[in-house]
Order: C-alpha cells, then sequence, then structure tokens
C-alpha cells in the first residue's frame, strides 16, 4: 500500500517540466502550449540557468534545444544524467541535425523532435516520456519489495539454519548425516562423546564405512543402492566400539534423503544407552534384592506356620504317650504327616519354580497319572466332606510326555480346587471335585479341574499368576499356580480359567504329546 501511494505521488509529479530554449519567442509558446494541457512549466533561457533550476526542482522531465550558445543541449543532457540517471530528457533539434540527435539518444535522451516543435509530436514524445518514468517507477517499487522479500527471506533462511545447527549441537543424541557420496558432512558433540572421535577428524575427511559398525554400514551400503526401494532403518540396539577400546551401547536409526527422486544425503541418529544400562542394572539389582526379601518374608511366615503345625502334632503326640492314649497318639501323628507333607509341597515348588528345565519326554499312561493325584488327595478331601470325581477318556493311550511335569501341574491344581471348597462356606453345597481328560486335535490332551467352591472375581484372576500372591492366607506360599503356569510354558502348552464368585472355578490346561513310537 505504501509503495503504491509513492508511485501515484510520482506519477503525480510527472506534470512537472523544465523547459530549456534561448529562443525567447519559441521558450513563451511552449510554455504557453504545456501550461494549456495542465502542465507545471519551469522555463530557463539557457543551459545554466536549466540545470540551476533542474537542481532546485527537481522535475521529472527536461525538454531542452540542442543548438544553445555557451552550454548546449548535449551538455545539459550529460549533467542532467549524471545528476539524476531516472530523468526522461527530450531534445528539440534543427531540421535535418540528425548528427546531434543521434548522440543525444547516445547519452540517455528519451527522444527527440524537430523545430518548428508540432503539437502532436510533442504530445506523442511527453506521453512516451511518462510510460518510460511510469515503467520505471514500477521496476523501482518492484525492486525494493523484492530486496525487502529477500532480505526477509534470507533472514529467515538464516535464523531457521541457526536454529537447525543449534538443535543438532545441543542434542544429546549422535547426529551423523552425509552427502549423496556416503562422506560425512555433520558429525555433533552426541557422536563425538559415542564413538569417541573428534569432528575434526571425521568431516569431509572420513565416509560411513570408515565410521559405522559392520552391520550399520551394510545397511547403509543397500540403501544407497537401493534409493527409494529401501525403508528407513527402524531403531535397533547396535554395540559402538570406541577409539579408546570401549564399547559403547546405543541405539540406532537412520534414513536416506531426497530431493525430488535424486538422493542428496543421508542420516544416522545414535542414542547413548550407556547411562540407561547403568540404571537398568542397578533397578535389576534392586528389584532382585526387593524379591529375595519378599520371598525371604513370605518363606519364613510360611515356615513358621508349618513348624507351629507341627509343635503342635509333637506335643499331642507327648500327651498320648504320657497318658497312653491311643486317639491321641493318632490325632498327633496325623498332624505331623500333614506338615511334613506341607513342607514337601514346598520345596518341590521352590526346585520348579528356580530351576529351568526342559520337558523330558517319556512313555506314559496319562490317565494313571490323573488317577495317582486324585489318590492322594482323595484322604484330604475325604476328611472335608468333598467329593473328587473322575473323568476320562477311556480312548488316551500310551503316550510321550514329561510325566513328572504333569504329575506336578495337576497336584496343584486339584489341591487348589480341594482348597477352595473348603474356603467356601456355603453349607447347602455338597462340594465336589472334577478331574478330566480329554484327547483333542493336533496330539494335544486337554486336562480340566473343576470345582464348585469359593470362585474368584476378576481382581483375584488377574493376579493368581503373580508371584507369591495367595487367597490362603498363612496357609498358601503363593507359587503353586506360578509354578503351573513355568512348567505348562516350558511344555508349550497353554492354560484357560474359568471362575464366577460363589459358584467355582475351572482350570483347562491343554498339552501337547508325541505318539509312542
Amino acid at each position: 500500500m505504501v509503495v503504491a501511494l509513492a508511485l501515484w505521488d510520482n506519477i503525480m509529479d510527472m506534470n512537472k517540466i523544465l523547459l530549456i530554449d534561448d529562443e525567447e519567442d519559441s521558450l513563451d509558446i511552449l510554455s504557453l502550449s504545456l501550461k494549456s494541457e495542465g502542465y507545471d512549466v519551469i522555463a530557463a533561457a539557457s543551459g545554466e540557468e536549466g540545470l540551476d533550476a533542474f537542481e532546485r526542482e527537481s522535475p521529472p522531465i527536461v525538454l531542452t534545444d540542442l543548438n544553445m550558445p555557451g552550454m548546449d543541449g548535449i551538455d545539459v543532457l550529460k549533467r542532467v544524467k549524471n545528476s539524476n540517471p531516472d530523468t526522461e530528457v527530450i531534445v528539440i533539434t534543427g531540421h535535418g541535425d540528425m548528427d546531434s540527435a543521434i548522440d543525444a539518444l547516445r547519452y540517455g535522451a528519451s527522444d527527440f523532435i524537430n523545430k518548428p516543435v508540432r503539437e502532436e509530436a510533442l504530445q506523442l514524445a511527453l506521453k512516451r516520456a511518462k510510460e518510460k518514468l511510469v515503467i520505471g517507477e514500477k521496476l523501482r517499487a518492484y525492486t525494493t519489495d523484492l530486496e525487502n522479500m529477500c532480505h526477509i527471506a534470507i533472514g529467515e533462511i538464516k535464523r531457521k539454519s541457526d536454529f537447525q545447527d543449534k538443535l543438532i549441537t545441543s542434542s544429546n543424541d549422535g547426529i551423523v548425516a552425509t552427502d549423496e557420496n556416503g562422506r560425512i558432512i555433520i558429525f555433533n558433540p552426541g557422536a563425538e562423546a559415542i564413538f569417541g572421535v573428534p569432528r575434526i577428524e571425521v568431516v569431509r575427511k572420513l565416509d560411513f564405512t570408515q565410521l559405522f559398525p559392520p552391520e550399520i554400514a551394510e545397511v547403509f551400503s543397500l540403501m544407497f543402492s537401493r534409493g527409494r526401494d529401501m525403508r528407513d532403518v527402524g531403531w535397533k540396539d547396535v554395540m559402538i566400539h570406541g577409539r579408546g577400546g570401549d564399547d559403547v551401547p546405543a541405539r540406532f536409526s537412520g534414513t536416506l534423503l531426497h530431493d525430488s527422486e535424486d538422493i542428496i544425503g543421508s542420516v544416522g541418529f545414535f542414542q547413548d544407552l550407556r547411562e540407561i544400562k547403568r540404571l537398568e542394572g542397578e533397578l535389576v539389582k534392586s528389584e532382585r534384592l526387593a524379591a529375595i526379601g519378599q520371598t525371604v518374608a513370605r518363606l519364613a511366615h510360611y515356615i513358621k506356620n508349618i513348624l507351629a503345625g507341627l509343635k503342635g502334632g509333637t506335643y499331642v503326640v507327648n500327651i498320648g504317650l504320657d497318658k497312653n492314649d491311643t486317639d491321641k497318639l493318632r490325632t498327633g501323628w496325623h498332624m505331623v504327616e500333614r506338615n511334613v507333607g506341607r513342607i514337601s509341597y514346598l520345596v518341590a515348588d521352590l526346585l520348579a519354580y528356580s530351576r529351568e528345565r526342559d520337558p523330558e519326554y517319556r512313555n506314559c499312561l496319562p490317565n494313571d497319572i490323573v488317577e495317582d493325584v486324585c489318590e492322594l488327595l482323595d484322604g484330604m478331601a475325604m476328611e472335608n466332606q468333598i467329593k473328587v470325581e473322575r473323568d476320562f477318556d477311556p480312548s488316551i493311550k500310551e503316550v510321550s510326555m514329561d510325566p513328572d511335569m504333569v504329575h506336578r501341574v495337576l497336584l496343584n491344581l486339584v489341591s487348589n480346587a480341594v482348597d477352595a471348597c473348603i474356603s467356601d462356606f456355603d453349607e447347602k453345597k455338597q462340594h465336589n471335585v472334577r478331574v478330566g481328560a480329554r484327547l483333542e486335535d493336533d496330539n494335544v490332551i486337554r486336562f480340566e479341574v473343576a470345582d464348585n467352591g469359593c470362585g474368584m472375581n476378576e481382581k483375584v484372576k488377574s493376579k493368581i499368576f503373580s508371584a507369591f500372591f495367595s487367597t490362603k492366607g498363612g496357609r498358601g506360599t503363593g507359587l503353586g499356580l506360578l509354578v503351573v503356569q513355568k512348567l505348562v510354558q516350558e511344555q508349550n502348552g497353554s492354560i484357560e480359567i474359568l471362575s464366577e464368585p460363589g459358584e467355582g472355578s475351572v482350570f483347562i490346561v491343554r498339552l501337547p504329546y508325541e505318539k509312542v513310537e
């Protein structure tokens, strides 16, 4: 808007004309003619007088006679153009004086007209001069705008460049960029810290094959050879062999840089993982110590309960011996046996949980394994008026499985099912535990342990495979189902749970087997 207003002001000034002619009559006639056309005429009777007026008034158009005594029109033209090259100068020549007119054009005159001056020729020359002034003013305005825009654009580019340079320099990650030939052109302080090499020894002196680990250099070579057909390299862990011999763990990602269809370079990002690895190590130690402390506390509490049971049993046995009371002896001994069994369970669970063990496949009869588990728990079930039901598929014949693992898994599940019935205080129920085995496709046997005991809500179901989580209070270690999950996973099996509070629970274990050769 400001440029447009300035241009309009300059156009309005174009009506100001400096007229120079040593002939008084000609000067008067041309002045009157121009004034009648609306021009603001400044008249001068000599070249010297005209130059003074030019310096004083700065008219955009000068109309001067060529042949004048003293300072002629050529000299006036030269002085005017030297003072202000944008001034349009029209020269008036005598008839047939073409050589002088040509000289005037050579020195920058915009036009020439012959004497006697005809009105049409004068108006045409003035029109052309005005058009040139307008075009020149527009060009200057456009040039000014272009210069301003270039200045703004250069400033913005410089600001962005400075910002990007600071961003790269201050980044904690290592940033390594190459040109289209793989030569390194950016190597920030983060990269110096990871690779252990100063920037001055790397930039424009090494390519990526001389700096990157072999596996990363190979990937970058493929990227450059395949171009857009190669996908970006996602984050992956690598080991950087530093100059000082130290191995630096890092996480790396990289990509090619494109300009339209052409590769213009590449960039790799390296995250220094040394501090993260150190903190992870400390966290693992802390978690291990916490787990040990938790384990010791839970085991101490559980063992304390067992010892209390053993002491109670031995106390009753001693009373029976002192009084020769057979019933007391039998009761006390039963208490001792029960707590010895609890110790056996604890030791077996600890060994199963702590030891990595591959399945040991042997020929066995799965139905016999399930029957043995049921017989072991029949006594405890009958003491609590719980019925253990068998539901075995007779089509299950001899197969190759790990019988010890199967036995341990089912013993824990059936024992938990009996405990769930004991913990259910609904006296209207006839509590029972159903243990089943069925053949499924793809050489899989489905073992199912169902009870109609207290059941579990969603919160309990989400935690039952957590370490040391137990719903039995002081009677449980929180290891049983954790051991079950571990053993099932080691056999490439699966475990599924269905349970509703007050309705009971169903544990479904699917284990693969091999055919007997």
